[in-house]
């Protein structure tokens, strides 16, 4: 039973760290636990690390820290790269040597051994798609293309010169700092890919995201049904139940069958509970970033968002706040030659800063153009429909 019990614990700790790693700063973990080992994992941790290493190595060993913490997290660099390609490849592996000798089974055919190595040849290429296309560059050559194809709303773009690059920033663009080159509709730059995600590539980025959801559930369902399959081929229900007296239904087989996969096939469980909660956080990043999809938004662009509606909250705020103070200054001064008000009326009456509260701020996004335009646009970028209609003119 230890064998079992150390399976679940490393399951619930895996799940615990993956979840508050990628997931701690969702609003819906404000305050939790999830949200103070999000802040150790991602700042903690380090510090605590930072200040062991000065300790022990002084001023050179901090200096050499943080020459290492540049490189990996403000320069282009490969490590996630590598990393991602150690766990498909490390993943798959385990799965070959565990898995495929059970295969076909009794509800599993042989092609499923051809049919995994294609879905993960598919993720393979969809990586490299991700990774080494151009996700939008914008240079002196092609700027007054992306000027007139992206227009400013003047809300959270307006026209301003890029102090990097020297040349006019286009409205949905940035310039990443990574990278060190402006990127047209920038939605976010990806470690994983060691690329930005821009308008030439979010198709790739958000495919990639969900085939490997589909490459998850895959696996799962696979390895399971290649399990199911043991259970029926071994004759493991009819030897519990004759042979060991145990009675034939759901509640008394359960305990046995799971504690005899355990023990048996603890690689493959293992390997099941990975998939299932890695294929649960690829859910919801694709789930995010095809919502920006479809109202034709950024990543970037919810943040400007953000703290432009934050602002102008305040803002209105402010402004409930002074006329109301002026309106009891008014009363005050009034209230000799008035006559005297009724409590209760006082009492209910609404101030000017209550009534003001439910004024809505509205988010005016001129880029989204509707369902099917907007995902269009991410299918078929408005630069190279731009590209090929210049092409064609000089070619006609």
């Amino acid at each position: 039973m230890g064998v079992q019990w150390l399976l679940v614990c490393h399951g619930l700790v895996t799940l615990l760290v993956v979840v508050s790693f990628l997931c701690g700063q969702w609003p819906i973990f404000q305050g939790t636990f999830i949200q103070r080992l999000h802040t150790f994992l991602t700042f903690g941790a380090f510090d605590y690390f930072r200040r062991f290493v000065e300790f022990v190595f002084g001023s050179r060993g901090t200096n050499a820290l943080y020459i290492t913490q540049y490189y990996c997290c403000d320069r282009p660099n490969p490590i996630l790269q590598a990393l991602y390609l150690a766990i498909v490849g490390g993943t798959f592996y385990l799965i070959v040597i565990s898995t495929f000798n059970y295969i076909p089974s009794y509800y599993m055919g042989g092609y499923h051994r051809y049919t995994s190595v294609l879905a993960v040849g598919v993720g393979f290429l969809l990586f490299l798609l991700t990774s080494f296309s151009d996700p939008g560059t914008i240079n002196a050559e092609n700027v007054s293309q992306y000027l007139s194809l992206y227009p400013y709303d003047n809300i959270i773009y307006s026209e301003k010169e890029c102090s990097t690059c020297k040349i006019l920033k286009p409205a949905r663009s940035k310039h990443c700092s990574i990278c060190d080159r402006c990127v047209a509709r920038f939605d976010h730059h990806c470690g994983w890919m060691n690329n930005c995600i821009g308008e030439k590539n979010t198709l790739y980025f958000v495919m990639f995201l969900l085939w490997h959801f589909f490459l998850c559930v895959y696996g799962t369902v696979a390895i399971g049904l290649v399990l199911a399959g043991r259970l029926k081929e071994l004759e493991v229900v009819y030897i519990l139940t004759a042979y060991y007296g145990i009675e034939n239904s759901y509640r008394s087989l359960a305990p046995h069958v799971v504690q005899w996969l355990i023990s048996s096939y603890n690689t493959q469980i293992l390997i099941m509970v990975f998939l299932a909660i890695v294929s649960l956080l690829l859910s919801g990043f694709f789930g995010y970033h095809f919502s920006l999809c479809l109202s034709n938004t950024t990543t970037n662009e919810t943040f400007k968002w953000d703290d432009y509606l934050s602002w102008q909250r305040k803002v209105k705020e402010a402004k409930a706040s002074t006329e109301a103070l002026k309106a009891s200054l008014d009363d005050l001064s009034q209230e000799t030659t008035k006559p005297q008000q009724s409590k209760w009326k006082s009492f209910f009456k609404r101030s000017k800063l209550e009534q003001d509260d439910g004024v809505e701020i509205i988010k005016n996004n001129i880029y989204d153009r509707g369902f099917f335009q907007n995902l269009y646009e991410i299918i078929y970028p408005l630069s190279s429909r731009h590209s090929f209609s210049t092409h064609k003119l000089k070619t006609g």
